[in-house]
């Protein structure tokens, strides 16, 4: 869905039903991808962030193109036509199920958050898109139980589900803390998935100090704080799980496009892993 698209209400009258006030995690990355759904808060939080470590927006659409490769690797390859994005944020060009549907007519694609304003524009995507190919519901991460039993209502659970967790396990918990609340509800939904389905990851890696700098900064604005990761503990996710090629690698690295140019390396890691 492009960002030109068009809802039934104007961006301004949603600022009267959410607290704008506050930097959102959606919107500040909706502001990093060059999108329009953001706020002042927003806007300060982001550039704050970018004095800091100045290749934020490409981060950003580094992010978004991996996530499209492994749609696209799982719908051709494994042949997986069922997808919960969870944490999905704000709509923004080559959405989930339209990159989904591309690659294989018939997929099913369902987006969760735990955000408002998410929600508001996910019910906007059910008026574009046929009602039995998109579905979105509202869920917390930090309540996995609740959670997965919307997902076992909106998806079929007798087949294989590919389950994303893109950017988002950097709220859950704290990784200087032994990592196990956010151990736990991974885990949790790892043992409800079904046989052949796909656990799917990408979480920013501690990696780079500028880019840690910026996420410290990030958390003094008063949004939800996000914790990067060593990469071991970023892999540590999909213990139990068999990775495909090449596995739980730096995004840039995995499978990239066949271009003439380089992708720009990111401090981010991630990959997919089936449940056999």
């Amino acid at each position: 869905m492009s960002e030109d698209r068009v809802f039934p209400w104007d961006k301004a009258d949603l600022a009267s039903g959410f607290d704008v006030t506050v930097p959102a995690s959606a919107r500040v990355w909706n502001y990093w991808l060059g999108g329009k759904d953001h706020y002042p808060a927003d806007r300060q939080a982001g550039d704050a962030c970018t004095r800091l470590f100045p290749g934020m927006a490409g981060l950003a659409r580094s992010c978004r193109y991996f996530t499209a490769r492994l749609v696209r690797f799982l719908a051709a390859e494994p042949g997986i036509r069922q997808f919960l994005d969870i944490g999905a944020g704000l709509p923004c060009q080559a959405n989930i199920h339209q990159i989904a549907g591309a690659a294989a007519p018939g997929c099913r694609v369902v987006y969760a958050d735990n955000d408002p304003m998410v929600m508001a524009y996910a019910r906007a995507l059910l008026t574009a898109s046929p009602p039995a190919s998109t579905d979105h519901f509202h869920a917390d991460l930090n309540d996995p139980g609740a959670l997965l039993d919307k997902a076992r209502a909106a998806l079929d659970f007798r087949q294989p589900v590919a389950m994303l967790l893109m950017q988002v396990l950097g709220h859950i918990g704290d990784p200087r803390n032994g990592d196990q609340t956010a151990l736990a509800v991974v885990d949790q939904i790892k043992d409800a998935l079904p046989a052949g389905s796909y656990l799917v990851i990408s979480e920013i890696a501690d990696t780079d100090p500028a880019l840690n700098a910026a996420l410290h900064e990030y958390r003094q604005t008063g949004a939800a704080p996000y914790h990067a990761r060593r990469p071991g503990q970023i892999a540590r996710f999909l213990d139990g799980l068999q990775p495909a090629h090449p596995g739980i690698v730096p995004i840039w690295q995995w499978r990239p496009d066949p271009s003439p140019f380089t992708a720009p390396p990111v401090p981010v890691w991630g990959g997919a892993a089936t449940k056999t």
